[in-house]
């Protein structure tokens, strides 16, 4: 084939939907840029970029000369088409990376950076293929996060011990993690806390920032510079009311001993990580960064499963040498829609422990733990980045059926999970299979028996708003209808539906159209347009000037006016206690959010949480997502899915995000 057929091949497959258009014009343009080339490049290119669209950061080249079947991971045509192609590439994986290194578009080995938008990387009998800007970012993460573990410091034991002690006053049974995390956490710039739902991330960080408030110097104490952050505006809120929740507690179990609430004042709200690094519009570019870094000493980020690997980067670029930065997440939720699954590269050993007898003596002396002996590991074998990290393993809301559901999930357990499924103890849990879409919008109007009301207890509030007399003030107005406008939003995380996928009427747009079409029936709301009172939405953009980001969701609702007078629809967001408002007319980019996918669902709880699975989900249908879309229900779940099955099949299919940066961490100082 010549080099025109090979590109129009390409095209073919993009426009069957194999490839994305996106994938086949990366080809053509390095076709533009070497026309000699070896087809190998412009086939690698294609697939690189494909992979980087379902998350991957780079593209694993060895099993390419021998499995061209599982490339495209398509229908049977798709596998017809590369069977006819691919005995005109190389059959090795030598023969593959000689025909890229022959290309001026790859960069390899020890070659300067001239700016090649190819990178290719070979280990042994291994190599991956990266675009240029994921390598350069992988390196900037790998180095950061080495020179962050590298930087140790000392603290003094026995203070550490007293604070400890009080800090967490229960004896456990075994090793209380939290009691470690924290102490590793004072230890050095960077840690890493990970456990599931219900395991006390939240109240481990706040207990953290007590004791490094008091370990602190008196006369450094004021100046102490924290910030919060996640990224989302839900989890940020959520991140700021556990911490602030937390050391309010903490101030009453204390007392006198440590002044908290001036700590408190001085934390301010938290923040999403664009708001935090001061992201500007038009560009990837933020304002903080190594020139402008960030004015702090403590960074908490809290949901740090989200973060993508450019985001990640950014975000170590900005944060000052001296800072301590600490990760709160949940390794085994789904990692960004982004490239890059950093959170779940940075600890995926983390069940393992691998700490060095050094750490094991420092717990044993600053927090009074015996670590068991099977998390200990030689030294030679103890990554200096698994002496920072720390994986809670108690979860003390998630020890019902929900979390027996989740916990044999996670673990590719069906045989557990059905059985979870079958046993419906209290009716917390239910499974409908093999039916028809038309039942989740039974769900949504009626609830089921067990967990009744659905979108009900919302819409109720929605009806139930009694204006004040002519007579009352303008303060009291605003009061009496503050009140209205948090009952309604607070009843509407009472419920929701999380999808698998976007389109299709098992999606979040059909789901979200035949619920809003189900309710009107009802009566209960009037959706004559795009805007009515009552729609729930959910904002897909960043807008700094009208201060909401992406993921946020408000409740479309009449301003507060006297009585009498028409009022225009604002869109309302609860952060916390408090309100604030929008006008519909400001709002452009936004989506109705009856439905929401799981992704999105990342960083919030609602009482009742039912997971809808298609017949066909393709790859993004995995075990990550059933354990996330579970994970999020605080009382009741319900699986609804179309046909049988599908709950067993996503558990055989757990998510591995091709990346380099575990590798890459080995390689920079034995971190």
């Amino acid at each position: 084939m010549t080099a025109a057929e090979w590109l129009a091949r390409l095209r073919l497959w993009a426009e069957a939907g194999w490839l994305r258009r996106l994938d086949a014009a990366l080809a053509g343009f390095l076709a533009e840029l070497d026309p000699e080339a070896s087809p190998v490049l412009w086939v690698s290119a294609a697939l690189l970029s494909r992979m980087e669209g379902h998350g991957h950061t780079c593209l694993p080249l060895s099993p390419l000369p021998t499995v061209p079947n599982e490339v495209l991971n398509g229908p049977t045509a798709a596998a017809e088409a590369l069977a006819e192609v691919w005995p005109q590439l190389p059959a090795t994986l030598p023969a593959w990376c000689e025909a890229l290194r022959r290309s001026p578009c790859v960069r390899h080995g020890l070659q300067p950076d001239t700016g090649q938008p190819l990178v290719l990387v070979e280990e042994g009998a291994s190599a991956w293929l990266y675009l240029r800007r994921y390598w350069l970012h992988e390196q900037s993460v790998a180095r950061a996060v080495s020179q962050r573990c590298a930087a140790i410091t000392e603290p003094d034991r026995a203070g550490v011990r007293h604070w400890l002690d009080r800090l967490f006053p229960d004896a456990l049974p075994g090793p209380d993690w939290q009691k470690l995390a924290c102490a590793v956490a004072l230890r050095g710039r960077l840690s890493v806390i990970t456990g599931g739902p219900g395991t006390g991330k939240t109240y481990t960080a706040a207990r953290l920032l007590a004791l490094l408030l008091a370990t602190t110097p008196e006369a450094a104490r004021a100046g102490l510079r924290v910030a919060l952050a996640a990224p989302t505006g839900k989890a940020a809120a959520r991140l700021k009311q556990s911490i602030d929740t937390a050391l309010q507690a903490l101030q009453n179990q204390l007392g006198d001993t440590l002044a908290l609430a001036p700590l408190i004042q001085r934390i301010g709200a938290a923040r999403t990580l664009h708001a935090l690094l001061g992201a500007r519009p038009d560009t990837r570019r933020f304002t903080h960064n190594a020139r402008q870094p960030l004015e702090l000493d403590v960074l908490i980020v809290d949901e740090a499963s989200m973060i993508h690997l450019e985001m990640m980067s950014a975000l170590l670029e900005a944060l000052p040498p001296t800072a301590r930065l600490v990760l709160l997440g949940d390794k085994d939720q789904l990692a960004s829609v982004e490239a890059g699954a950093v959170l779940g590269d940075l600890c995926r050993d983390a069940d393992a422990g691998r700490y060095s007898t050094d750490t094991a003596r420092y717990a044993e002396d600053a927090a009074g733990l015996r670590l068991p002996d099977d998390m200990l590991a030689p030294g030679d074998l103890a990554p200096a980045l698994a002496q920072q990290t720390v994986m809670l393993r108690t979860s003390r809301r998630f020890s019902g059926p929900i979390g027996q559901l989740a916990q044999a999930v996670n673990v590719g357990d069906a045989d557990r999970a059905r059985q979870v499924l079958r046993a419906r103890e209290d009716q917390v849990l239910t499974a409908w299979e093999g039916v028809p879409a038309a039942r989740v919008c039974d769900l949504a109007v009626h609830g089921r028996p067990g967990a009744p009301g659905g979108y009900r207890p919302y819409l109720d509030a929605l009806a139930d708003f009694q204006p004040l007399p002519s007579s009352a003030s303008e303060a009291e107005r605003q009061a009496h209808h503050a009140v209205w406008v948090k009952r309604v939003l607070g009843a509407f995380e009472g419920f929701r539906l999380l999808c698998a996928v976007r389109e299709g009427e098992w999606g979040v747009g059909g789901l979200n159209r035949a619920v809003a079409q189900a309710l009107e029936r009802t009566g209960a709301l009037s959706p004559r347009g795009e805007w009515y009172a009552g729609r729930p939405v959910m904002v897909t953009r960043n807008d700094p000037a009208l201060g909401v980001s992406n993921g946020d969701i408000g409740i479309a609702l009449p301003a507060c006016v006297p009585a009498g007078e028409t009022s225009a629809l604002r869109v309302w967001f609860l952060e916390g206690e408090h309100l604030r408002s929008v006008g519909v007319s400001r709002l452009a980019h936004v989506e109705t959010a009856f439905a929401m996918t799981v992704h999105k669902s990342q960083g919030s709880e609602f009482e009742h949480t039912v997971l809808v699975l298609p017949e066909q989900g393709g790859a993004v249908l995995g075990r990550e997502l059933v354990y996330t879309g579970i994970t999020r229900a605080k009382r009741f779940f319900t699986l609804v899915s179309a046909r049988a099955g599908t709950l067993e099949q996503a558990m055989e299919r757990p998510t591995r995000r091709a990346s380099g940066l575990r590798r890459s961490l080995a390689g920079q100082s034995g971190a």
